[in-house]
């Protein structure tokens, strides 16, 4: 029986999501459609865009992402904190940049207009901004508002009505920084290991791509959730950012070359992570279909199901074969 989605996403056990859609028609949704010769390709560009630009209204922050002919993966981080330190204004002008609002939410956007509102519209206004406030800081609402966008362009340049995606997005709650770093690195290697791309940053539309390429003049992306650096953020992904590249491109190069091991030079990453190499080969190339709704270590899948008074955590084998 399916979990529902509040179970799935429970920011009490991480604050870190893999999220995959997939297209349900025949033609691809950013491909070449190999009946009609016609190409999509410009769609994945369409996907990117929104994605980022959801990324800067959202407390919601883009660790990973990669756009594939029929499908995407994000890995997403919720910044709960940054949503409560927003007042009441900066929630209703986040809002605005994606929704109407009401006649009400729309006076008090107005600097002039909200000075002259009676008392008990502003207490309307009040509850109605902490009702954004959790929309903001909410997946499902993030997903809906990518996919709704994308499913609504794409079906009137195919001038046709009906679904685009598969269903409702999947999920799956990243646990520790094991399944973090895995989870991103199988995201970002997915172009490279269905022979879309030989190397990371040749893969288009990926994090990975954006991330090398900042790297190159020594910066880190502004739209991507960082990596850890000296004075950097608290909430920073949990290690360094030449580490991470290190690891993706060695693993790309067995993954192009079908080495099926990695050499002696195993970066030190893995063995912080006290992830042996073969199990982290095995869960780059297949890491969604190792785990179901939660990833992680032992310890972490049994600390998150007695946190929910779950008798099983499905996923437990994997764990303990490919985490340790």
């Amino acid at each position: 029986m399916p979990k529902a989605r509040k179970q799935q996403v429970s920011l009490d056990d991480t604050r870190h999501y893999h999220c995959i859609s997939r297209c349900v028609r025949r033609s691809f949704l950013c491909g070449r459609d190999q009946y009609s010769g016609k190409s999509y390709e410009h769609r994945r560009q369409w996907v990117e865009d929104r994605l980022l630009s959801l990324a800067k209204v959202f407390a919601i922050e883009v660790a990973a992402y990669a756009v594939m002919s029929n499908h995407t993966h994000l890995v997403l981080y919720v910044n709960v904190e940054l949503a409560k330190d927003w007042d009441d204004v900066e929630v209703v002008s986040r809002w605005h940049q994606l929704f109407s609002g009401n006649s009400l939410t729309k006076r008090f956007a107005d600097e002039e207009q909200r000075d002259s509102m009676e008392s008990w519209e502003l207490d309307i206004v009040k509850i109605q901004a902490e009702l954004y406030r959790t929309r903001l800081m909410d997946i499902s609402w993030f997903m809906r508002t990518l996919n709704e966008y994308i499913a609504r362009k794409a079906n009137k340049e195919d001038e046709c009505t009906g679904r685009f995606w598969e269903g409702r997005f999947r999920s799956q709650a990243l646990l520790d920084e094991q399944a973090l770093l895995a989870c991103m690195a199988y995201v970002d290697l997915n172009p490279v290991r269905s022979g879309m791309a030989k190397k990371p940053e040749e893969s288009k539309h990926t994090s990975i791509r954006r991330r090398i390429q900042s790297a190159k003049v020594g910066k880190q992306p502004a739209l991507l959730k960082s990596f850890t650096s000296s004075g950097g953020k608290d909430d920073a992904l949990p290690c360094h950012l030449n580490d991470y590249l290190d690891l993706v491109d060695m693993t790309a190069r067995v993954m192009v070359e079908g080495k099926g091991h990695m050499d002696d030079c195993t970066p030190s990453l893995l063995q912080r992570l006290n992830v042996e190499a073969d199990c982290w080969l095995e869960l780059t190339q297949g890491f969604e279909y190792q785990f179901s709704h939660y990833a992680g270590r032992v310890d972490s899948l049994k600390r998150c199901g007695d946190a929910n008074q779950m008798q099983r955590v499905r996923g437990t084998a994997a764990a303990k074969r490919l985490l340790g």
